[in-house]
């Protein structure tokens, strides 16, 4: 039997076309990033999640000699988030990039391992979170759900 599946997203040329709160979200993210260690790639990523209290988590990518013993940004944030906030619901994540692994007008994408824990994270809430993606020329795409990165995460099908 063929199926087919659809992805729904929205891409604005530049966040500033966001609600003010996200905007600040992506200020937040881009300010972290600036802490990220990473001294072999310098590549610089930060991540902001918004729970449902208003708290904010910030995260940028930690990088280490023996990889891949370093994490992404995003699951810094998602990791502190579980153990600092294990009943607060996530709300929102943002995720931001500067360096030259990525050409600037491309969308810095989670990798595989970060997609799963996204997931893995909205399904222990029960509730979906939207994720926000910026490139390093400000273009932006905002998902409603963590699911749209990963639609056939692992244990879901």
């Amino acid at each position: 039997m063929k199926k087919s599946l659809a992805l729904e997203y929205e891409d604005f040329a530049d966040y500033s076309e966001l609600p003010e709160l996200e905007q600040n979200l992506v200020e937040k993210a881009y300010s972290i990033s600036n802490d990220a260690y990473a001294p072999y790639s310098n590549f610089k990523v930060g991540a902001a999640v918004l729970l449902g209290n208003g708290e904010v988590v910030l995260g940028s990518n930690q990088e280490n000699i023996a990889y891949p013993s370093g994490l992404c940004a995003e699951r810094v944030a998602l990791f502190y988030t579980g153990a600092n906030y294990p009943n607060e619901t996530i709300k929102l994540l943002v995720i931001v990039a500067k360096g030259d692994l990525l050409p600037f007008d491309k969308i810095l994408s989670p990798c595989g391992s970060c997609r799963q824990v996204l997931v893995e994270s909205e399904s222990r809430q029960t509730e979906p979170f939207q994720v926000i993606l910026v490139s390093q020329n400000r273009r932006t795409i905002r998902f409603s759900s963590a699911k749209d990165l990963l639609p056939f995460a692992f244990g879901t099908i």
